[in-house]
């Protein structure tokens, strides 16, 4: 029992550092004041972090800037590549440039104008063996609208690959433990399947409930996801679509949209999951965060 729950804190503290590097990845994030809030020596903390998330934070910090930036350099065509990096946390240009080029062998000028697209592309080549989707998406019609904050319980996986139907499958389970009839379910690609190769992706498969239910089980760590504007798409297809879709709104919709985009992921509402249901095929609303320029 002590191991369980010693396991079930540090599982907790390193998903609650992960949602908190991915909220504020857009300043200096100093690890020994945080440290300090969770009254933990620094050794201890970043021991039990590579432990449950795989790799170092600084490591892990470094990523997700870098994966932001990505995005950003291809849809927010009226930021400066100076603006791009500050928004991800990056005070210098010089140190952007350096880090971009090692992590993506090209430029970040380079890179905006076409050079993601080839990158792009054999990611998606390399997806599971599954044959890229040549799905159209380009009749899609966006609705402009602003969300409302909702409290969603998570469990975070490093991979977008059909392992997810696993964390789903739990999370239903813990849906049923608690009799909870009113929910939705929620899936947030904190790292971009089309940029970040899916392996090294982190999905997060979440459940929104009501905040004033009350929970028999609640070792789910949970997050809010903010209230903001956002384009929306109802989009229906099968495994391997997504991908697709992803690449369809952050390459060419976004760009030619007079919107840009934030540091915040996009997310799937499930009307249909796809992981979960036998014939393969989803139904869902895409959400893109944007904003008015």
């Amino acid at each position: 029992m002590h191991k369980k729950s010693t396991n079930l804190h540090h599982s907790t503290l390193s998903n609650n550092m992960m949602t908190y590097i991915n909220k504020n990845i857009d300043t200096d994030i100093n690890i020994d004041e945080l440290c300090l809030e969770y009254k933990i020596s620094r050794f201890h903390f970043q021991r039990i972090f590579k432990e449950q998330i795989g790799k170092n934070i600084y490591e892990t910090i470094k990523s997700i800037r870098l994966q932001k930036a990505s995005n950003l350099l291809i849809t927010n065509k009226y930021s400066t590549i100076t603006e791009i990096a500050s928004m991800c946390g990056y005070s210098s240009q010089t140190s952007f440039i350096r880090a971009f080029k090692n992590r993506f062998e090209q430029t970040p000028s380079f890179w905006r104008n076409g050079g993601y697209q080839e990158y792009s592309n054999k990611i998606l080549q390399d997806f599971e063996g599954v044959p890229v989707s040549d799905v159209d998406f380009s009749y899609l019609k966006p609705k402009i609208l602003k969300t409302k904050r909702k409290k969603a319980y998570y469990i975070r996986q490093k991979g977008y690959n059909v392992k997810a139907e696993q964390i789903w499958q739990k999370l239903m389970a813990w849906v049923y433990t608690n009799d909870i009839d009113d929910y939705e379910q929620i899936a947030l690609y904190h790292d971009n399947p089309i940029i970040t190769p899916p392996d090294d992706c982190y999905y997060v498969a979440s459940i929104a409930i009501d905040e004033n239910i009350t929970l028999v089980n609640t070792t789910l760590p949970s997050f809010y996801i903010s209230e903001m504007l956002c384009a929306s798409f109802e989009v229906e297809g099968k495994y391997g679509d997504i991908l697709k879709l992803i690449q369809w709104v952050y390459h060419h919709w976004l760009p030619n949209s007079g919107f840009e985009t934030s540091t915040f992921p996009s997310y799937s509402i499930f009307q249909k999951n796809h992981f979960l249901n036998e014939d393969g095929f989803f139904k869902i609303k895409y959400f893109v965060p944007v904003r008015y320029v």
